[in-house]
């Protein structure tokens, strides 16, 4: 009996497994055009958010809705094909940490008391598809993962 309950584990271990690299791919794609969007809207208003900046206090705001406009445009656009994954990934889990400490921040200091104030906020989706990609990496469907297929040395 334990060895079938060993066998079944394992055939479930094995197929639960062969969905990390889609579900990968889907939140690369899905959550990277979110921040193709919403880079594209802060560019395409960048007078709106840089008032907004500078109501929330944030230093140079023209330039940090600049930065961020780019990051957020440039940053989804690398996530959803999985260049540079890791890194890009974790700027934009920092940009949307500073979203919360700038503009969310009553959602930010009720994580445990109210958590449904703090997942319900805006970058809580943002800020959790990056963290997964960030641990996680891009999968197998990802140019990082091509890229670095190719470019080890060959085995003698």
């Amino acid at each position: 009996m334990k060895d079938r309950t060993t066998g079944l584990h394992a055939i479930f271990r094995k197929a639960a497994s062969s969905l990390q690299s889609p579900l990968l791919l889907f939140i690369r794609l899905y959550w990277g055009w979110q921040f193709v969007q919403t880079g594209w809207g802060k560019l395409q208003n960048l007078s709106h958010v840089t008032a907004f900046f500078y109501q929330l206090g944030i230093p140079l705001p023209h330039l940090s809705a600049l930065f961020a406009g780019l990051l957020e445009l440039c940053g989804g656009i690398l996530m959803a094909i999985g260049l540079f994954s890791r890194p890009i990934a974790l700027l934009l889990a920092i940009d949307m940490i500073v979203a919360y400490l700038t503009a969310d921040k009553s959602a930010l200091t009720s994580i445990l008391t109210n958590p449904g104030a703090f997942y319900g906020a805006d970058p809580f989706s943002f800020l959790a598809a990056s963290l997964v990609i960030f641990i996680f990496g891009p999968g197998f469907f990802a140019l990082d993962t091509f890229i670095h297929r190719n470019s080890a040395p060959a085995r003698v």
